[in-house]
């Protein structure tokens, strides 16, 4: 079987962006949020419950059912959740200081940094962490839209949402980089403007949090939630400590969607690169089968028409490495006919 080798100019790569909802089936805008009496177990300071909380976007009885983001609270001296143990040295240790570590590890590659957001740094941070099977390569900087519901976080004495997104778009796509990719700010805005001038809230020196589109991880600085859109603020005390801050925090987020007056969009995006070759048949190449129906036992053609007057269809491509190994196959929506007066050229698309 005769194979035509490719040359340079026959084989470009191009590599594009796909942007997609990264909540399920594509819904633009996640308006639904339960939870999982299953996972959010609060019966031991151990319990997964403790250390974060799943968000579905049905029943978790229904079999659509799938994650879309977990919440969990950290502090960095283990407020927040009881602690592990009542052993002498335990004071503090347990879920939320997990979690403060945890993430710190993660941004940081240590656990003696703290969170600073501009010039203000809290003990402690709420996180919201996006399923990683809800996006491709990242999350898409500027398609951030987060409604927080006021009020006390039962449903009850809701006020309008504080609206936050990041400010990718207002600092021109700049970003610090950390050993989670990408870091931009959270500020109140929408779709990546930043209301106003300033991105610090409290005092002017303390944004509202962190955006790592990389990692699909959003983290908030609870500091400025105290006097507003969350309250009762989150607990102080240590070691007897069993509020459940994440909670509140969840809860605050479904307010604002199930009261029709807040948002949670988001996109993911992914590159795609396709490679291009630009399959040539001349005039004399291919118009012969090579199909075995075509010949008898002795090698002659069944149809003498083909001896004179040689005519085929393509309707396959197949793509061979350096060894004559067959690696790929393109199928043609239709067959195209190919005798000595024709050529044919025919663009075959490999994505990854």
């Amino acid at each position: 079987m005769a194979l035509t080798r490719y040359s340079d100019g026959d084989v470009v790569i191009s590599t594009d962006k796909i942007v997609t909802s990264t909540w399920t089936n594509n819904i633009n805008n996640l308006t639904t949020n339960f939870t999982s009496s299953r996972q959010a177990v609060f019966t031991s300071p151990t319990s997964s419950g403790q250390f974060y909380l799943d968000v579905l976007q049905e029943l978790s009885s229904s079999a659509t059912a799938e994650i879309q983001y977990a919440v969990a609270y950290g502090n960095r001296v283990g407020s927040g959740s009881p602690d592990f143990t009542n052993d002498t040295g335990s004071f503090g240790i347990g879920a939320s200081r997990t979690i403060y570590n945890q993430y710190r590890q993660l941004v940081f590659g240590d656990e003696t940094q703290n969170f600073t957001f501009s010039s203000h740094t809290p003990d402690d941070i709420y996180v919201i962490n996006v399923n990683r099977s809800r996006f491709k390569h990242a999350l898409k900087p500027g398609t951030l839209n987060l409604h927080i519901s006021g009020g006390i976080g039962d449903g009850t004495a809701l006020t309008g949402p504080l609206k936050l997104t990041d400010d990718s778009v207002t600092a021109t796509g700049s970003a610090v980089i950390t050993n989670l990719g990408r870091q931009f700010n959270l500020v109140s805005g929408s779709n990546g403007l930043t209301s106003g001038s300033n991105i610090n809230q409290r005092g002017n020196s303390s944004s509202y949090g962190l955006f790592y589109p990389d990692a699909g991880i959003i983290i908030l600085n609870p500091d400025n939630f105290d006097s507003g859109p969350l309250i009762p603020a989150r607990n102080s005390g240590l070691s007897t400590n069993t509020d459940r801050n994440h909670v509140t925090l969840a809860l605050h987020i479904k307010n604002a969607s199930s009261a029709g007056v807040g948002n949670f969009i988001l996109d993911s995006e992914e590159k795609v690169t396709s490679q291009y070759y630009f399959t040539r048949a001349k005039n004399n190449e291919y118009n012969y089968t090579t199909n075995p129906s075509f010949q008898d036992e002795s090698g002659n053609l069944n149809f003498t028409s083909m001896i004179d007057n040689p005519q085929t269809y393509i309707t396959t491509i197949g793509l061979y490495n350096d060894s004559n190994d067959l690696v790929a196959v393109a199928k043609l929506s239709q067959p195209v006919t190919k005798d000595f007066t024709k050529e044919a050229l025919i663009r075959v698309k490999l994505d990854y």
